[in-house]
């Protein structure tokens, strides 16, 4: 059994990530625990401290659908980390590490459109630096329908590391998916459970299943 931390900028990048993949590690034995950096609003406008409340109250039940043990919330501002110093940004996911002790991290990939999503993993990847004495982890990064395929073409996604997942898992991706009420939009948009079914159904064909998750690895250590 694997202790796992799926670290992300936002709520919905989790379960748009590898939500599917968090359900199949949870349903396996696996301890899932979520920390979400941005507050996920305050880019918006004018928000009123009920909106935050309602939103981290969505993370929450979308955790529940998806059988994470643990959901955690810091505050940086939305789409603004890069305005906050990155050693902040880094002890916070150091702080969350320390506590969960994972073997396995997912995050961002770094060619993201959305600027949090870049410094999310570079405050992974730094917080996570393979140090002498330091337990190892396995890094991935995930793609994040509505950010991942609008990114930077010179840094696109290439997958090299697949999760099958079974149609329980799907279920349950989009059911986490569906928790945020003001995230979700109508299929063709890609936040939306159709587009995320099909991309369940694109992976899995590259991969000889029926669905599947892809992600890239970004470090993996083994002594």
């Amino acid at each position: 059994m694997k202790t796992v931390a799926a670290i992300f900028a936002h709520p919905d990048d989790e379960v748009l990530g590898c939500g599917a993949t968090i359900s199949r590690l949870a349903r396996e034995g696996s301890k899932v625990h979520i920390l979400i950096l941005a507050t996920g609003l305050s880019s918006r406008g004018k928000v009123r401290p009920e909106d935050f409340e309602r939103l981290r109250s969505q993370a929450v039940l979308c955790s529940e659908k998806l059988s994470a043990s643990s959901i955690d919330f810091s505050s940086f501002p939305d789409n603004s980390m890069d305005s906050i110093p990155l050693l902040e940004i880094v002890k916070s996911v150091e702080s969350f590490i320390q506590k969960v002790e994972p073997d396995i991290i997912f995050t961002h990939h770094n060619g993201d459109i959305n600027v949090d999503h870049d410094i999310t993993q570079r405050a992974v990847l730094t917080a996570t630096r393979p140090l002498p004495g330091v337990k190892q982890r396995e890094i991935l990064a995930c793609e994040v329908l509505s950010s991942t395929e609008f990114g930077n073409y010179g840094v696109r996604f290439r997958p090299n590391c697949y999760y099958g997942v079974s149609e329980e898992d799907v279920t349950s991706a989009i059911a986490g998916l569906e928790c945020y009420e003001g995230e979700v939009r109508e299929a063709p948009h890609p936040r939306s459970a159709g587009v995320m079914i099909n991309q369940f159904r694109l992976r899995g064909s590259e991969c000889g299943c029926m669905a599947a998750e892809a992600f890239e690895v970004l470090r993996s250590i083994r002594f």
